[in-house]
């Protein structure tokens, strides 16, 4: 069995709700009909149909609600989304298997009370939170309540890349240009968080949060130098911070947090090195096997198929293979996924 554990799609009150809104939605809403499988059930159900063996974990994809609702409002539309996904998944389970409940920490309180509401009384397998908050870093002392609070409840926490294209590539630039904020952005975007969360110590005084990274952590894996030998040096290069002290109380050497203490995904958009780096990356108890479906050219079936080939073609070792299609993510979930 091979459960795809980062898929994105949109519930249809939720849709509603947008299209209602069209006015501030007009590109979310361009996006959402040039992929049918993306807010479409049975379109969706036609594409899981065509892989063998195979079921999706389903999660919100993008825009961030805090980019286009206040926070009270933030908070009805995770709402909405997490009750979409508990009856989609109620009624196919064998198709769904579960889901990644929606938070917004546009306010930090409203986001625990719906990451302990979607686990607590929703069945959610984790929450799914973005890289940044409306442009602020995630070690910022207003979201500790929230990773304490996922730390408590022991559920992982999916972490997905965002930037747009108002976050320019160069300070002399008002906005990034040719799509270079999505194609290289993310990746960075991804690394910068993780990059946070360990120095700022949020994954030291949380032992037990658990993190599920996009895209194998963007261009984590081919930094392992930078991030093991550089950060080995962390303050060698900074005279206004004192670093040094900083890399003497972690409590392991910077490289271990990124190799051992976060989870990632198989995403790569069918890019077999990418994919090689990341295995290679990782340790084996750490990856899940995902796709990142609807988002492919196909509008659905294209990342599935170039990412189950690419393992197919590895001739990984069974024990490993499983691990990767479902055991780890039955591991970090604490949910038992294939009957």
């Amino acid at each position: 069995m091979r459960i795809d554990a980062y898929t994105h799609f949109l519930p249809k009150r939720f849709t509603e709700k947008m299209e209602a809104s069209a006015g501030q939605m007009a590109d979310i809403g361009k996006r959402m009909r040039g992929v049918p499988c993306l807010h479409d059930l049975d379109e969706r159900l036609r594409i899981v149909d065509q892989f063998k063996d195979y079921a999706q974990i389903l999660s919100y994809a993008m825009p961030p609600i805090e980019t286009f609702a206040p926070p009270a409002e933030a908070e009805e539309y995770c709402k909405i989304i997490n009750d979409g996904f508990v009856e989609i998944c109620a009624k196919h389970p064998d198709k769904f298997p579960g889901y990644v409940a929606q938070v917004s920490l546009a306010s930090p309180d409203a986001g625990v009370r719906e990451a302990e509401r979607a686990v607590k009384d929703l069945g959610a397998l984790g929450v799914q939170i973005y890289t940044n908050v409306n442009g602020k870093p995630l070690d910022r002392p207003e979201f500790a309540a929230f990773f304490a609070k996922m730390n408590e409840l022991g559920k992982p926490v999916w972490l997905h890349p965002n930037r747009g294209a108002n976050h320019p590539d160069y300070l002399d630039e008002k906005k990034s240009l040719y799509e270079i904020w999505w194609t290289f952005g993310w990746s960075y975007e991804s690394a910068a968080a993780m990059g946070r969360l360990v120095m700022s110590k949020i994954i030291d005084n949380n032992p037990n949060l658990k993190m599920i990274l996009h895209h194998f952590g963007g261009i984590i894996p081919m930094l392992e130098g930078r991030i093991g030998p550089g950060w080995d040096q962390l303050g060698a290069r900074t005279s206004d911070e004192d670093y040094v002290s900083l890399r003497k109380s972690l409590k392991q050497r910077p490289l271990d947090y990124f190799k051992k203490d976060f989870w990632a995904d198989t995403a790569t958009f069918g890019g077999k090195g990418a994919m090689l780096c990341g295995l290679e990356f990782y340790d084996e108890d750490k990856i899940l096997f995902a796709s990142d479906c609807p988002f492919d050219p196909e509008k659905g079936t294209g990342y599935i198929r170039m990412t189950l080939e690419i393992l197919d073609n590895l001739n990984l070792p069974k024990p490993l293979r499983d691990k990767i299609d479902y055991k780890n993510l039955e591991a970090v979930t604490g949910v038992k996924l294939v009957k």
